[in-house]
């Protein structure tokens, strides 16, 4: 657990993602929490630092990781309604969400604070390994949003600092 590492707010998160996908993004905070064992899953980060130490999580409902992973790469806004509405990712709207996530990483790397990156992404309805769930729904220090990407639509976001 690092209390160095710093717990990004919802504006250097709407900042990162309207700067990669190039649209407008709205967030709210307050949001729900994601939950990767509901039903439909969740696109699950993990992030480390240089140790290999569990350093953080952003999790990303079905719906955001295919508004995500659709405007990044250009993809018509019905494939990404369509994803939404199966709660399944195809695999260039997973890629693509995955890239948002690595970049992310930069949203941990303060001056001072340990390096983090992206170790590994959980695809939606993989089960988690127990050491990484254990920390889903706990109250750390933690931001959730409902973001909604223009032009796609509206989905949930949790950034955890473990």
């Amino acid at each position: 657990m690092s209390q160095d590492t710093p717990l990004p707010n919802a504006k250097d998160v709407r900042e990162i993602v309207m700067g990669l996908v190039g649209r407008d993004v709205e967030v709210l905070t307050g949001g729900g929490m994601v939950d990767p064992t509901s039903p439909s899953g969740a696109l699950v980060g993990v992030y480390v630092d240089n140790r290999l130490q569990l350093t953080a999580l952003v999790i990303l409902d079905v719906p955001l990781a295919a508004y995500i992973g659709a405007a990044l790469g250009l993809v018509p806004a019905a494939a990404a309604k369509d994803a939404a509405y199966e709660e399944t990712l195809t695999d260039n709207l997973s890629e693509n969400a995955g890239e948002v996530l690595n970049v992310m990483a930069s949203l941990f790397n303060a001056e001072g604070a340990p390096h983090v990156r992206l170790d590994c992404v959980y695809q939606p309805r993989d089960p988690l390994p127990a050491d990484i769930a254990q920390w889903v729904l706990a109250y750390v220090r933690r931001t959730d949003l409902d973001m909604t990407i223009e032009g796609y639509g509206r989905g949930k976001f949790s950034l955890l600092v473990i």
